[in-house]
Formats: structure tokens, sequence, C-alpha cells
């Protein structure tokens, strides 16, 4: 069954989403010590709303260094797993960048043991760790995928939409669907940098979700999606996805 939840990126908007009613909320969990004392509201939202809670990472502290993901971010990982546990949540999403364009081997191969421990970290907490494509194609993933068994995948629309003459979704799609364990939707106009990643409601872009959604229905996807865009535009943007799934 296809699950539609929303993004919440701090505390406030974790409270103002969850008047919506819907089923989840992906928050994203940064520091440690801040997010630790966010754990009695959310239990309460958790409690009052029926809301479950979806994980999603912090940003890597410096993604060519791997001594300094190794000693500084691995840590921070942990400690966010032992809160999520706390939480409940069983499934994460973590940028962990690997595209071999620009990475070099040996970068790629360092962080590859990275990864590897972060999913053991997760299958500890009995979290699935989803890595989120950000610049990178289906061929960078594949060798993350090789290696590493229970890594599991985050397709990101609006993400695939940039630095590419077409969506790369239909990629991932074709050479990774066994591992895309959870979606992000969102639109945009496709680009080159960082200020194009706009976060749209789906049909304000140039983003082909029908034809993704398609794509991933004739596959048998049959999981979470979070809507990343602003809370004012959940809604509609939900309404949007309903409409879709129900007209494929």
């Amino acid at each position: 069954m296809i699950i539609i939840g929303a993004r919440a990126h701090n505390l406030e908007e974790t409270i103002t989403v969850s008047k919506f009613g819907f089923p989840f909320i992906e928050i994203s969990l940064d520091n440690p010590e801040t997010v630790s004392g966010w754990i009695p509201q959310l239990l309460e939202i958790k409690n009052i709303c029926g809301a479950s809670f979806l994980a999603h990472y912090p940003n890597e502290d410096n993604p060519f260094d791997v001594a300094i993901l190794r000693d500084k971010f691995l840590p921070r990982i942990k400690a966010l797993m032992e809160i999520s546990r706390q939480l409940d949540i069983k499934k994460a999403t973590l940028h962990f960048w690997i595209d071999k364009r620009w990475a070099s081997a040996d970068l790629i191969r360092g962080k590859l043991e990275l990864l590897s421990r972060i999913v053991d970290m997760g299958n500890d907490f009995w979290i699935t760790v989803c890595i989120e494509n950000l610049t990178e194609r289906s061929d960078s993933f594949a060798p993350a995928f090789d290696v590493i068994p229970n890594l599991r995948m985050t397709l990101d629309i609006g993400h695939a939409q940039l630095l590419a003459k077409q969506n790369t979704s239909f990629d991932f799609i074709k050479d990774c669907f066994p591992r895309i364990a959870h979606i992000h939707a969102h639109d945009n106009n496709g680009g080159t940098s960082v200020k194009d990643d706009l976060h749209l409601p789906l049909g304000e872009g140039s983003v082909d979700y029908q034809a993704i959604f398609k794509s991933l229905l004739e596959k048998g996807y049959d999981s979470t999606i979070t809507m990343e865009v602003k809370p004012k535009d959940m809604l509609r943007t939900k309404q949007t996805i309903e409409n879709c799934i129900r007209e494929l």
C-alpha cells in the first residue's frame, strides 16, 4: 500500500504538519543534543495524532574527507539512531554523496566502507537506511548496492530532474528498483545548481511525475512517499499524487 506523508525540517514544522492528519512525518534530525530535547513533544504528537515518524539525517560534514566523516559524522549518526529508536523510527534517509563523475575511486571506496558501517548500525537499531540521490546517476549507486546488501534507496524525483537532459528517475527505476524503499516528491524546472532545487508542488515545474509514477507502479512500488514541499502546498500535492495513482 502506498502511503503519502509530509516533510518537516524542525520541531515547529512538525507541529504544523501534524495537524493535517498525514499518516507519517519525515523529520530532519540533525544535532543530537537539539533533537533529544524534542522527544517529549514528538511523542505527544505521535500519541495524539497517530502519526509515525521517518528520519532524514544530516548532510555530511565534508563529503570529500573520509577521516572527518569517520570521526565526526558516524558518531553523530549513531547518536541520532539512538534517538530514532526512542521515536520508533524504522526508516531513515541519508545523503551520502558518491557521484563517480566527480568523486575519485579512492574516495568512493573509503566512503562505501563508512556507508556499510552506517547500514550495520541501522540494522542494530531496526532502521532501514536509504541513500538519497543527489547528483548521482544509477551507475554511481550500483557499486554501493553490490557491496552493501541491506542498503536501500530514497528516490528523489526532484533531484533527478537536475543536471540531466531527462529525469534520471527512469534509470533508477530500471536499474535499481528492488532497492527503492522510499520516494521524495517535489517539482522544479531543471537546472544545474542548488538554487534550482525549488521544491515546488507537483505540476508547477517540468518533472514528468505522471510518467515516473507510472514506471514505479508498473514495477510494483508499494511503499512510502514524502511530499517535500512547503506545508501550505501539501494538501493539494497529496491530492495530485492520489489522482495520478488513481488514474494509472
